[in-house]
């Protein structure tokens, strides 16, 4: 991009393809807007200007900022940016450009840690529907086979995979024995990518050292939070995040749940202390979102709420493999959206197989208070909920 075409954007001014910034001033800031172009569909950052698009030069000497803008796009973000940095000096001072195309890696761009796209003529942090759709783009629609790119074989805990084949009676003591590799492989836990091993996401969150740490997986966990009120504008009273495998997060997420305390009941004038919920009840409805939320939605975590009239059970996506609300309701054959998943979680004690989830929740809401539990999905907005009511319903 010449001269006469930089004159002419800032003539234009700032737009979803174009940002001014006087100077070189934190590399961060540039940084900022330069992992967005790059997200994004391009664009081009020009130095030596301000927001009004008067041209007030950059002060530093041009070889310097020459050099710093070349080592910045190779080092200050998550990964070396492929860019073009134009100069021109004229009475007005020197004006640096860089050009950012369009970029598609393994991941998008991040700057110290954070991931930034245009909207407007802003560099903003993408919602969670955004960086859903970012990831995409990447060719990040996951699913539980799929790998994850910064995942070798070393970040899975072969220890705790050999525990859970123990638990399904496999015999992983007599000789002979696959290589822990190719065992990992045959089981669906690593897949080969490029040359090298690589775990699955179903690999990562059955069996991984620390399944959060990645970028594609930071929001598959459970967020539990305690309100004073019905609604989320009311008080948080408590707030945790049960992160880990995804038997950890149940487990957590109960135990949260249990922490938060009982109530006293008489039956034929005998005191018993109960939860404010079945412990059952509450364990599947876990169980089930862990193992059939969309993973192809990033940036959504599953949601444990806990408001003053009920509990809600919020996961990210549809209902799998086109059942419907009165379907699941009925006991409908059970259609897992992650199979392996499913398997896991099953083999680990924490569920059947048999499609009785739901009947298991509504026989302990009946049993403890009377009341049925509710299911709603909303496709637009893309998630499933299941709600308890608190409280003693009628008679």
């Amino acid at each position: 991009m010449d001269w006469k075409a930089i004159k002419q954007r800032i003539e234009a001014g700032e737009d979803q393809s174009t940002e001014f910034k006087r100077g070189l001033g934190d590399l961060s800031a540039l940084g900022k807007a330069i992992c967005a172009f790059a997200n994004s569909s391009g664009g081009v950052l020009v130095l030596g200007v301000d927001d009004e698009r008067h041209i007030c030069g950059v002060r530093e000497r041009p070889e310097k900022v020459q050099e710093r803008l070349t080592s910045f796009l190779h080092t200050g973000c998550s990964q070396p940016v492929t860019a073009w940095v134009g100069h021109h000096s004229d009475d007005g001072g020197h004006v640096f450009w860089v050009e950012v195309p369009s970029q598609r890696g393994f991941e998008p761009l991040r700057c110290r840690g954070r991931t930034w796209i245009r909207r407007g003529s802003s560099s903003v942090e993408p919602s969670s529907m955004e960086l859903q759709e970012l990831f995409n783009a990447f060719g990040f629609v996951l699913t539980e086979e799929r790998a994850i790119q910064g995942a070798p074989s070393s970040h899975i805990d072969y220890d705790a995979f050999l525990a859970y084949l123990d638990k399904l009676d496999f015999d992983t003591l007599s000789e002979p024995q696959p290589s822990s590799e190719q065992d990992l492989l045959n089981r669906g836990v690593l897949v080969e990518l490029g040359g090298e091993l690589r775990a699955t996401l179903y690999g990562v969150l059955a069996f991984g050292k620390h399944p959060q740490r990645y970028t594609q997986t930071r929001s598959f966990c459970i967020e539990c939070v305690a309100y004073a009120g019905t609604d989320r504008a009311s008080e948080v009273l408590q707030a945790a995040t049960a992160k880990g495998r995804l038997g950890e997060q149940v487990d957590r997420s109960v135990g949260w749940f249990l922490g938060l305390g009982r109530f006293e009941s008489y039956e034929n004038l005998v005191r018993e202390d109960r939860y404010l919920l079945p412990r059952d009840a509450v364990r599947e409805a876990l169980v089930n979102a862990v193992i059939h939320r969309d993973y192809a939605i990033i940036g959504s975590t599953i949601l444990f709420e806990v408001f003053s009239d009920r509990v809600d059970v919020t996961s990210p996506g549809s209902l799998p493999n086109h059942l419907t609300v009165e379907q699941v309701m009925a006991g409908a054959n059970p259609r897992a959206r992650n199979d392996s998943m499913g398997h896991h979680m099953a083999g680990m004690g924490f569920m059947e197989r048999r499609g009785r989830g739901w009947l298991i929740m509504k026989r302990e809401m009946s049993e403890f208070n009377n009341t049925e539990p509710t299911l709603a999905q909303d496709t637009e907005s893309s998630f499933v909920r299941v709600s308890f009511q608190l409280g003693v319903g009628a008679a």
